[in-house]
């Protein structure tokens, strides 16, 4: 009976080798959900603590416009990019933002914004395209 045993051990065998993919085992154990501070969601409400300037990467030496902010569904802190020029000048500190995901690969950092992964696309539910057109003007 040696075709008995030899389906447990290819079985055995393709399991393993599957714990050894890094994707497989991060989709099982839930770990990129875990340290995300959106938990998974695309976007997430937040409250602007403070404005700051993030020095880009070489060889480019701009100053990225950034703000700091408290998501609202867990008090977790995260830097969030704002896009476009003099956007910076609509957002002010305890202003509510929405957030989402820059785009970058796997969810890292995209372009040369060091440990920046998100970006504001509404400030106290404004777009932030129609604030810079100036199709829509702050209340």
């Amino acid at each position: 009976m040696p075709g008995l045993f030899a389906g447990r051990n290819i079985k055995k065998k393709r399991q393993e080798s599957r714990w050894k993919d890094i994707y497989y085992k991060q989709r099982v154990l839930g770990l990129k959900v875990a340290q995300d501070p959106l938990k998974g969601s695309p976007q997430a409400k937040a409250i602007v603590l403070e404005k700051r300037n993030i020095e880009a990467k070489q060889p480019n030496s701009a100053m990225r416009k950034c703000v700091r902010i408290q998501l609202t569904k867990n008090g977790k802190q995260i830097t969030a990019f704002v896009p476009g020029n003099g956007a910076i000048s609509h957002i002010q500190e305890h202003d509510e933002v929405l957030v989402e995901g820059i785009g970058g690969t796997k969810g890292r950092a995209k372009g040369d914004i060091p440990t920046v992964r998100w970006q504001v696309i509404k400030v106290n539910n404004l777009s932030l395209n129609a604030l810079l057109k100036g199709k829509v003007k702050r209340g």
